[in-house]
C-alpha cells in the first residue's frame, strides 16, 4: 500500500514529493498518506465535465472523512486506511479535512471568488490545510502552525500562479483584480519559513519554490499569463537541493 501511495504522489504532486526525502520512516509514509488524500480531493472536480457527478465525488469524500471520525471505519479506498490510523494516532483535527474537501467546490465552477476574502479562503484551506496537517504530524507546536500557515498561504499562490495559463484555457478565473497586491502579500508571508524548528521544516519545505516564483511574478507580472513562471523538472530538484542545503 505504500509504494501505491509513494508512486501517487511522486508523479501528481513532485514538489511534496521531494519534501518527503528529508524524513525517516514511519513519518514519511504518514506525509505521503496526507498528500496522496490531497491529490484525490483535488483530482475530484475535475473527473468529469457534469457539474453533479463531480459534487457527488466530493460528497463521497466528505462522507468518508464523516465516517473515520464518527467510528464507522473507513470506506473501500486505498487511502482511507491509512489515513484512519493516522488521524487516530495524531489526533488531527476534523476541521481541516472538511474545509479541504469543500473549498474543492470552486473548481467545479467558472465563477470567480466573490471577493479577496472568498479567495483567501480558499487558498488556506486548499493549501495551508494540508501543510498544517503535515506539521502536526511532524509535531509542530501552535506558535509554530501559525507560521506554516502563512508558509502554505504562499504556496498555495505561488501554485495558483503556475497554472493560471492552463486554468484560464479552462474559461476559470481564478486570480484576484489586484494581483500585485496578492503576490506582495504572499512574499511577506513566505519569510515564516525560516521560524520553524528542524523537525518541522519538512512541511514548509514542500512550498520552496514559492518564493522564486512569488519574485518572478512580482518582478514581471506578464510573465504568469505567459506561462513562464514553472521551471524544468531539473531545475526544480537543484533549487530544492539548494533550499535544503542552505535552508532557503
Amino acid at each position: 500500500m505504500t509504494q501505491i501511495l509513494d508512486q501517487q504522489v511522486q508523479q501528481g504532486d513532485p514538489d511534496r514529493y521531494l519534501a518527503t526525502s528529508l524524513v525517516q520512516e514511519p513519518l514519511k509514509s504518514s506525509l505521503l498518506t496526507l498528500y496522496a488524500f490531497n491529490l484525490e480531493i483535488a483530482r475530484a472536480p475535475w473527473t468529469s465535465a457534469e457539474t453533479m457527478i463531480a459534487e457527488m465525488r466530493l460528497q463521497w469524500w466528505l462522507d468518508s472523512i464523516g465516517d473515520i471520525f464518527e467510528g464507522r471505519g473507513p470506506r473501500g479506498h486505498q487511502v482511507l486506511e491509512p489515513l484512519a490510523a493516522l488521524i487516530k494516532k495524531h489526533d488531527l483535527p476534523r476541521k481541516l479535512f472538511d474545509e479541504m474537501i469543500n473549498a474543492r467546490q470552486f473548481d467545479i465552477y467558472k465563477e470567480p471568488h466573490a471577493d479577496r476574502v472568498a479567495f483567501d479562503q480558499y487558498i488556506h484551506a486548499t493549501s495551508s490545510n494540508i501543510m498544517e496537517l503535515s506539521a502536526l504530524v511532524l509535531g509542530a507546536s501552535d506558535v509554530e502552525i501559525v507560521k506554516v500557515r502563512q508558509v502554505g498561504y504562499a504556496m498555495g499562490v505561488a501554485n495558483l500562479l503556475r497554472a493560471a495559463p492552463e486554468l484560464t484555457a479552462r474559461g476559470r478565473v481564478v486570480l484576484p483584480e489586484n494581483v500585485t497586491g496578492l503576490v506582495a502579500d504572499a512574499l511577506g508571508m513566505a519569510v515564516a519559513r525560516y521560524d520553524v524548528s528542524a523537525a518541522v521544516r519538512p512541511a514548509v519545505l514542500a512550498g520552496w519554490r514559492a518564493v522564486a516564483t512569488l519574485k518572478t511574478a512580482q518582478k514581471s507580472p506578464e510573465s504568469i499569463q505567459a506561462g513562464l513562471l514553472e521551471e524544468s523538472p531539473a531545475w526544480r530538484r537543484v533549487s530544492f537541493w539548494w533550499a535544503r542545503r542552505f535552508r532557503r
